[in-house]
Order: C-alpha cells, then structure tokens, then sequence
C-alpha cells in the first residue's frame, strides 16, 4: 500500500513523523521543535517567573550571556553570597515561585495598583511577618509589619519596571491546585498555616483548582494587560515536568499530577494559537516523554537531574538563541552518573518540611 501522491502527509517535515524524530533516537537526541517563530538576541532584556523548575530557565539564562533582566537586586549592604537565600536574583524579580497563572495575572495587578488584596499580612512561628503573597522569600520573616509593607511596595515597584523594560517573558506553569480568599479571590502560592505563616481560617480560605478553561482565561488576560504597558513583548510558555509532592483532591497524587499538567498543557496551547506573541517550548515534553526517567527523575522519581536539565536548556538555546551549533548532550548525558544536583528554592518542599517536622513532635 502506497500513499497517492496527492496526499498532504507526503509533505510534512521529518520532525512530525514519529519515526525520524523519536524512534529509536538516545533520548538527548530529541528535541521537539520545529522552525522557531522568534529569536532572542543578547541585546534583548530577558525575564523569568514560574513554579519550581523555572529557576533553572532562570539560571540557565543569566550564564548564557544573554541580557537576563534583574529588576530588584536587593540592598547595597547585602553580600553577594546571600543574595540568593534572600530571593534575590532568583528571579527576575524578588517573587519567589508563581505556580498558577491567576498568581501571575494578580501579581500584574497588584503592581499597577487594579487589586489590593484585603488579607493580612502573616505571622510565622517566630512572631515575624510574612508577605502571604511571595511567603518564603524572607527566611524567619520581617521584624515589623512596616519594614514588610516597605519592602512589598519596592517589590512591586520592581515588577512594573520589570513589565514595561522586557523584551521576552519566559513563564513556566507548575499547578492547579490553590488556595484562594474568600472575601476577594485572592490566590496564595501556599496555603494558609501551612508552616510558612498565617492561620487557616475555613470561613476566609478556600481550596480550589483551576479548569482548562480558568488557565486558559487568567493567562490570557495577562497577555492583554502585558501588551498594554509593553505591546513589544513576547512571551514563552513553558510547563514545569516536576510532578505534585501531594494533592487535596481525594485521589492518588499520580492522577492528580497527570491531570495538572495536561491542564497546563492545553491551557498553554490554546493561548499559543490565541496570541500571536506567545510562543510555547516543550520543557515538559522533553523530560517526561523522552523514555528517559532513569537518567532524567532521581530515584524518588520527582527530582529532576542534571542531564535533564542540560537537555532541556540545549533545546531552548537552539529554539531560541540560534545556537544551531550546540549538539544535543547525548553523549554527556550518557557518560554522566546520575545526581542530584542543589534543588532550587520550593514552597511546596518547606510545606512538607514543616510537616514532617510537625508529624514527628506529635509522635515523639
């Protein structure tokens, strides 16, 4: 059996047929990209926020040469060693991880003064505040409500000039589950009492998590207002492959992580045709559907290593970067003994610290 030569599907390129681009190919030889519809050149500002894996777009990023925005780098006095302990510098801005994209789109709000969230600020176990929108990016939290209420106004500051100066917006997706405000819809990157500060009230926090169509709706309203103080702007989507460290729904975590990411997914594709500026990279693909998860996931089948990450970022710097010449680390990626590399800044792993920490007084 032959196709007829009028047959459309004798004429797609070699990477949408699964044969030459997947099969039978060491796992860093794939990249699932075809021609790439923007390039970033190293006069372009760069900026990043997402969950947890973003940070190593982030990294990534500023040793690459490129033009990696910092628009809050901290105080004169602050060593530079510490910068990073404190949130600065991880980021692009001192936000600490943004896993949804209602965080996001508030964050944008917040910062043009179009939402003030009516929560107060946290206390931690030690009787310092907390900002409940960015909670761990301040270790033991701030001496006073005014020094905290100071720093989020120069945070937020920040953030607008980070918005209006970008030239690319680099956004990784990680959840949909959250924990939202009662009173006003304010979303928390944790939950409230959760070790991080503040109580749990059930009468002013709820649970929640987010439809394809929510994802889909609060992503591109970012977009919209994005383009409003910046119609230069591009925007890379991205989805975080870490899977949940645990769910609230009432099913097992592997059902729950599956359906979150294949929320995110289509959520980010539907923007991807909706807009023309937004541009998708397969971060998640590369390192959950390449057949690699012994060299790619440490033993507790979460943590991502180091020859993941290299994949990741060699596909993104020939997507993006132009730089056609870097070879796909197969052979590193190979040669190199799986480890697990310094993990990057997580709240969902000080939650789950904290009770662990919790669980073992109870039983001590």
């Amino acid at each position: 059996m032959s196709l007829h030569p009028s047959s459309p599907y004798l004429k797609v390129p070699a990477g949408a047929r699964w044969k030459d681009a997947v099969a039978g190919k060491p796992a860093a030889d794939i990249d699932p990209h075809l021609a790439p519809r923007m390039q970033i050149t190293p006069q372009q500002q760069v900026a990043s926020a997402g969950s947890c894996f973003a940070q190593r777009i982030a990294e990534a990023l500023q040793q690459s040469g490129y033009g990696y925005m910092v628009a809050e780098t901290g105080p004169g006095f602050i060593a530079e060693a510490d910068r990073k302990a404190l949130g600065y510098g991880v980021y692009s801005a001192r936000y600490g991880n943004i896993y949804t994209t209602l965080q996001l789109l508030q964050l944008f709000d917040r910062a043009y003064g179009r939402f003030e969230p009516a929560e107060p600020l946290w206390r931690n176990a030690e009787g310092g505040y907390v900002d409940p929108f960015r909670p761990s990016v301040q270790p033991g939290g701030y001496a006073s409500e005014s020094e905290c209420l100071w720093d989020r106004r120069e945070h937020l500051a920040a953030v607008r000039s980070m918005f209006e100066q970008l030239d690319v917006f680099v956004f990784t997706l990680g959840l949909t589950e959250s924990w939202l405000s009662n009173e006003d819809g304010a979303v928390f990157p944790v939950c409230p009492g959760s070790g991080l500060g503040g109580e749990f009230d059930p009468a002013r926090h709820r649970y929640h998590n987010f439809s394809v169509a929510e994802v889909s709706e609060h992503m591109s309203q970012f977009m919209t207002r994005l383009a409003e103080v910046n119609p230069r702007a591009q925007v890379i989507l991205t989805v975080s492959p870490v899977p949940l460290m645990a769910t609230f729904e009432e099913r097992h975590v592997l059902q729950a992580t599956t359906y979150s990411k294949a929320v995110l997914r289509v959520a980010c594709e539907e923007i991807v045709r909706k807009h023309a500026n937004a541009h998708y990279f397969a971060s998640y693909e590369i390192v959950t559907a390449s057949g690699d998860s012994n060299n790619y996931f440490a033993p507790d089948r979460r943590s991502v290593l180091p020859a993941a990450v290299e994949h990741v970022i060699a596909c993104f710097r020939r997507q993006y970067m132009g730089d056609a010449a870097i070879p796909a680390p197969a052979a590193a990626a190979r040669a190199a003994t799986p480890a697990l590399p310094d993990q990057p800044m997580c709240d969902e792993q000080l939650v789950m610290d904290a009770l662990a920490s919790h669980t073992a007084k109870g039983q001590a």
